[in-house]
């Protein structure tokens, strides 16, 4: 709540001026991420005398991977996953790096996430320091923090096509991580989506660790990453298939065992033999807590969309930087090239296929502002407005689209349809993405379990919940409560 203090200066209970103490544990400089951006800050910060604490969320549990978070695993760990202390020497000794900052006296956690940064603004003026929200395995926790450095790298762009909800497609991100990092990928035989320098370096990756892969397939009439690799590809016996999409993923209970593709133009539909299909189209960069801190953000075409407003990594906020891929991946041409591999998939796919895995949205859903099935809420009026007709009201707003169709809402929090929906809402209003108003990012950006927020549940903040939690009377000026003014203020408000 603003108002503290009231006209007959009674202090509002349920306030939080001066009511947050300053927490436990506070750090000079906060690092989230430990790969090799985050740990070279880490190393610089520490090296100038400040107290540092190193965060990464690998290796991420069994649910987080079942999630996608943060990358596009699509089922295909191996049940190493599960052994978390095995997973944490395996990842550890897979970070470059890492032991020179523990020597340095850099604090490091691993397998803890970092699911919201504030710094105190205009909204936010409660704060008695920087902070942020940790989370374990077992437990949530905050930690102050002068200054933070976001290093969260890049995650999996998903784009959808009959059957690629099933267990077997794969990231380029999440492909990489469970070969390199965790050492713990299930497939066998991989079809990669793209070629440009990622779908290449991916199926190279792939290969030296004795994956087999089936092929690459691309929407273009011809390979799009530098010449060398694409011969290196080649020369390891893999065909590149031009002017081709991917029409369905045939699954069994075991998740994929082929991926039927077809011409752009039209044509004969080939079936390809695989247990994995990786989307290797481009990379997105994790911009998601600088969002929720207020960082400025900006839609770069060559830099895998938006990106943090920065200079030399400082952003809009004095206190907050950023390094590594969040601020940016070098994908020249990317957006134009993700654009129309998603109008190929649309035209040959067409609108039944899942925009929204979670929630389960097809394409034809967005288009029609289909409300989610299960509230049974079709009606005349309802189906008298489309997305066409929405236009009229402003221009496209994926938030918006949220609200009426439940796209974009579900436990993965949009990872794996937020670009994708994006891209439709431009197609269908036959705009440049970049008049898409962006979809916002809201804390916890990393899916908390009630046990892990259980810890910080405690009689003062339950006492009063009803003045906040959700009901009319959340409405009702403090000084009302009580009154006969109450009634007169539910009655009023009651259209909210």
């Amino acid at each position: 709540m603003d108002g503290e203090m009231h006209a007959d200066h009674r202090l509002d209970p349920h306030g939080a001026v001066g009511k947050l103490k300053r927490p436990d544990r506070v750090v000079d400089v906060l690092v989230v991420g430990a790969g090799p951006a985050g740990i070279a800050a880490a190393l610089a910060a520490s090296a100038s005398g400040a107290t540092v604490l190193l965060v990464d969320e690998h290796p991420v549990s069994t649910a987080m991977a079942g999630l996608d978070v943060p990358y596009l695993f699509g089922g295909r760990a191996t049940a190493a996953l599960g052994n978390p202390a095995r997973m944490t020497e395996q990842v550890a000794g897979a970070m470059p790096g890492l032991e020179a900052a523990f020597e340095a006296g850099v604090e490091v956690m691993l397998n803890t996430s970092v699911w919201g940064l504030w710094v105190a603004g205009p909204g936010l003026q409660v704060l008695p320091c920087p902070i942020a929200g940790l989370a374990t395995e077992t437990g949530s926790f905050l930690c102050g923090y002068g200054r933070a450095v976001i290093a969260t790298g890049a995650r999996d762009l998903v784009v959808s096509f009959a059957g690629s909800d099933q267990p077997g497609v794969i990231g380029a991100q999440g492909l990489h991580a469970l070969l390199v990092r965790y050492a713990a990928f299930a497939g066998r035989v991989v079809t990669i989506l793209g070629s440009g320098r990622l779908a290449l370096e991916t199926a190279l990756l792939a290969l030296d660790h004795g994956v087999a892969v089936a092929a690459l397939i691309e929407v273009r009439d011809a390979p799009q990453g530098p010449a060398e690799l694409v011969a290196a590809v080649r020369a390891r016996g893999v065909a590149i298939r031009c002017g081709e999409v991917p029409l369905l993923a045939e699954t069994t209970s075991d998740g994929v065992v082929a991926l039927r593709v077809i011409p752009v133009a039209g044509g004969t539909v080939v079936r390809i033999e695989c247990d994995t299909v990786c989307l290797a189209l481009g990379l997105v960069p994790q911009v998601d807590l600088l969002d929720v801190l207020g960082g400025e953000l900006a839609l770069d075409p060559d830099r895998g969309g938006y990106v943090p407003v920065q200079v030399a990594g400082q952003t809009s906020l004095a206190a907050i930087s950023v390094a590594g891929e969040c601020a940016g991946v070098d994908e020249p041409g990317g957006l134009a090239y993700r654009m129309e591999w998603m109008r190929a998939l649309l035209d040959t796919g067409g609108s039944d296929v899942l925009a929204c895995t979670c929630e389960e949205v097809t394409r034809g859903d967005v288009f029609a502002l289909n409300p989610p099935r299960y509230l049974g809420a079709d009606s005349e009026a309802m189906a008298a407005r489309d997305y066409a007709s929405l236009l009229g009201d402003g221009p496209p707003d994926h938030d918006q689209m949220k609200r009426l169709t439940r796209v974009s809402m579900g436990p993965c929090q949009a990872r794996r349809c937020r670009e994708q929906v994006a891209m439709l809402l431009a197609i269908g209003a036959n705009v440049e993405i970049g008049a898409v108003n962006r979809a916002g990012y809201r804390a916890p950006v990393r899916p908390l379990s009630l046990a892990a927020l259980a810890a910080a549940d405690d009689a003062a903040s339950r006492e009063g919940w009803d003045v906040w939690f959700g009901i009319v009377s959340q409405w009702v000026p403090y000084d009302e409560i009580g009154t006969a003014r109450e009634a007169e203020y539910i009655a009023g408000d009651m259209h909210l």
